[in-house]
C-alpha cells in the first residue's frame, strides 16, 4: 500500500486497514473526505488496494481529476514528498505556480445531506439511526452541534472523521478534551496531535479527564503550573497515580 505521507485521524484508520469494504469504496470514489489534502491521500492510499475494484476505483477518480489541477495542488507548501514522489512516477509534476491555498476538494463533494430536528432528543436519534457511511459525511461536514454528538459515537471511525473534519475548531478540541464520555481512542487522538497539545486547556484538560490513558495524563501532567497541579491531588476521579505524580511535582518544585 503506498504511503502518502500525510496522517489524520481518518487517514490514520484507512492506513492500518481497519476500514469495512463499503466505506473503502466511498473513500475511492473521492466523496468521503472534503479537504484536498486527505482527499488525496486517501485516493492515494486506495489505488494499491487488496481489493481489485477498490484500487481501480481510486485510481479512475484520480484519473478524472484534471491534470492541470492536480499539477497545481502539487505546488503548494503543504503537500508531502510521498505524494509528489507518487504523481511523479505517473507523470505528473508540480506546477511553478501553486494553486491557491484553498480548501476545495480536487474532487467534488456532494453537499447533501439528511435533514435533521433541531430539538436535542430527536437530533440525537436521528444522527443514530443513520447509518455508519452517513454518520461519517455529516462527521466530516456537518455542524458544530452533530460533531458535538458524533465524536461520541461508538463506531471508532465515525468519532476520528470528527476529529479529521475541516470545519473542527479550536474551541471544540478543548471541549471533548473534557468530555468524560468519549472513548479513550478520541482522547489518545487529541493527545497525539501536537498543533492541539501546544494549548494548554487542551492537555491540561486531558490531565483532569479520567478517561485519559494514563500514559499521555503523566506525560502532560509535568507541563501544569502549580495552581493546577494542586487541583490534580485533589481530584479523586483522576487515577491514584496522577495523584501521586502532581505531589511529588510540588514538593520537588517547593525544595528546588
Amino acid at each position: 500500500m503506498p504511503d502518502p505521507g500525510y496522517r489524520s485521524p481518518l487517514v490514520d484508520f484507512f492506513f492500518r486497514g481497519e476500514v469495512a469494504r463499503d466505506i473503502r469504496l466511498l473513500a475511492a470514489r473521492g466523496v468521503l473526505a472534503p479537504a484536498p489534502l486527505e482527499q488525496l491521500a486517501l485516493l492515494v492510499l486506495l489505488s494499491d488496494d487488496q481489493d481489485a475494484e477498490i484500487a481501480a476505483t481510486a485510481l479512475a477518480t484520480l484519473a478524472g481529476i484534471p491534470e492541470g489541477a492536480v499539477a497545481g495542488f502539487l505546488g503548494r507548501a503543504g503537500v508531502t514528498p510521498e505524494m509528489r514522489a507518487f504523481f511523479a512516477a505517473r507523470g505528473v509534476q508540480p506546477a511553478a505556480v501553486a494553486a491557491p491555498d484553498d480548501d476545495e476538494p480536487l474532487v467534488p463533494v456532494p453537499a447533501e445531506g439528511p435533514e435533521l430536528s433541531a430539538d436535542a432528543d430527536e437530533h440525537h436519534r436521528a444522527l443514530s439511526a443513520l447509518s455508519v457511511t452517513d454518520r461519517i459525511k455529516l462527521a466530516m461536514r456537518g455542524t458544530r452541534e452533530q460533531r458535538a454528538t458524533l465524536i461520541r459515537d461508538s463506531n471508532r471511525l465515525v468519532a476520528a472523521a470528527v476529529l479529521s473534519s475541516p470545519k473542527l475548531t479550536d474551541s471544540e478540541v478543548e471541549r471533548f478534551a473534557r468530555m468524560a464520555n468519549v472513548s479513550e481512542e478520541v482522547l489518545r487522538i487529541i493527545g497525539t496531535n501536537r498543533n492541539w497539545i501546544k494549548n494548554y486547556s487542551v492537555f491540561s484538560s486531558l490531565v483532569r479527564n479520567p478517561k485519559t490513558p494514563p500514559a499521555l495524563s503523566l506525560r502532560f501532567i509535568q507541563r501544569l503550573v502549580e495552581k493546577d497541579l494542586k487541583l490534580v491531588t485533589m481530584d479523586r476521579n483522576v487515577p491514584e497515580l496522577l495523584r501521586l505524580a502532581a505531589r511529588k511535582l510540588l514538593t520537588k518544585s517547593k525544595h528546588g
